[in-house]
């Protein structure tokens, strides 16, 4: 082989090494940061993974928020009406967070338990978010009736 040849294949496989490397670290990096919605019901069944961040949403019980008197620490469930999933969180709450509410939290699974690292409640009394919306239906529930169960109305 020629050398003008053989340092040319050099050069175009070192670029065609370097693209590679970088897609492969690419890809690897939206793996990482990419974080998954799950209902109540598919956290219950086991398929949300333990330790990865995950969103999962659904309303909050009526009852069910309990603060600690001496932090920021809040307990309270989420439920989609099928299943009920227990939600810790440290931290101010939205100002829109109240029991019956449609809520989407980010956090990790501990456990049988959500650890937050984020709450955020819905804006007004029409919108509701989409996943939640998509879990309420799939548990048999009227999402634009705020949560009753389809026979109820």
């Amino acid at each position: 082989m020629h050398p003008i040849r053989r340092q040319r294949l050099f050069i175009v496989l070192f670029v065609v090494g370097g693209i590679s490397l970088a897609v492969g670290l690419g890809l690897f990096a939206l793996q990482e940061n990419i974080n998954l919605f799950y209902s109540p019901t598919q956290i219950v069944e086991g398929e949300a993974p333990d330790g990865q961040l995950i969103r999962a949403g659904g309303m909050v019980v009526d009852g069910s928020v309990k603060r600690d008197t001496d932090s920021l620490k809040v307990e309270f469930q989420i439920t989609d009406y099928a299943e009920t999933v227990t939600v810790e969180y440290e931290g101010i709450l939205p100002d829109l967070f109240r029991e019956g509410q449609g809520i989407v939290t980010q956090g990790r699974m501990a456990g049988d338990r959500l650890v937050a690292v984020e709450v955020l409640a819905k804006h007004d009394e029409n919108y509701m978010s989409p996943e939640v919306a998509e879990a309420l239906e799939k548990a048999g529930v009227d999402p634009q009736q705020h949560g009753k169960p389809a026979a109820d109305y």
